[in-house]
């Protein structure tokens, strides 16, 4: 029973060896079994913590344009172990995570309309600075991306 809880389990997705444990749990499979069975997934490379993490990173990073700081809370909330988590981390460069951060604030900016008033640039400069924090990057890095993306209320809108 849990060797096929488990199959399906990877059948649908990816899984860390935690999240099949709990799901193991949750079906009322006893922790010896559980064990196991996940031991021996791990022994023929079905369940591999380390590629999983790396797979959750490029994935993660490209599809949702999520930073480091989000993207290692998810890792830990799936049960990654912190070092192995780094490690998948560091396929992400600074630049990588600027740029993204980049693409961001331009999908959010409308062309033509910059704001005309300082409280009006303000607030646009907290609204994406706070879209990127949401998204992991660092207050430093999201209002230095703001402040030099033209048309989003920073230094870059001067003549």
């Amino acid at each position: 029973m849990a060797r096929s809880i488990v199959l399906r389990q990877l059948t649908l997705a990816p899984k860390s060896r935690r999240q099949l444990e709990l799901k193991l749990a949750e079906r009322g499979v006893p922790d010896n079994v559980a064990a196991t069975v996940l031991d021996r997934f791990e022994q023929v490379q079905l369940v591999d913590d380390v590629e999983f993490a790396r797979m959750w990173v490029s994935s993660r990073a490209r599809t949702r344009s999520l930073a480091r700081g989000a993207l290692r809370r998810e890792l830990a909330e799936k049960g990654i172990a912190p070092e192995d988590a780094e490690a998948a981390l560091e396929q992400l460069s600074g630049e990588d995570e600027m740029a993204a951060a980049r693409e961001l604030v331009r999908r959010k900016l409308r062309p033509g309309q910059v704001p005309g008033d300082r409280t009006e640039r303000d607030k646009a400069t907290r609204r994406l600075a706070s879209m990127l924090a949401r998204k992991g990057y660092p207050p430093a890095l999201a209002f230095k991306v703001v402040s030099e993306e033209p048309g989003a209320g920073g230094e870059g809108d001067t003549p």
